[in-house]
């Protein structure tokens, strides 16, 4: 089993777990069509359109 031959500073180890508080929530934009929350750059889950264009055909 590896083992460290040095062990890691204080500094290096808070280095590595700093980004964790950045996470944040997803960009959320509305759907020209149906105006329901959705990603950027994603075919619509509600409408299922993509930059005006009809790419899942969902039923109703």
């Amino acid at each position: 089993m590896a083992v460290p031959k040095r062990k890691l500073s204080k500094a290096r180890t808070a280095r590595r777990r700093a980004a964790n508080w950045r996470l944040e929530a997803p960009t959320l934009v509305r759907c020209a069509r149906c105006r329901s929350l959705k990603l950027p750059h994603h075919v619509c889950p509600t409408c299922g359109t993509y930059r005006g264009r009809d790419i899942l055909h969902l039923e109703d």
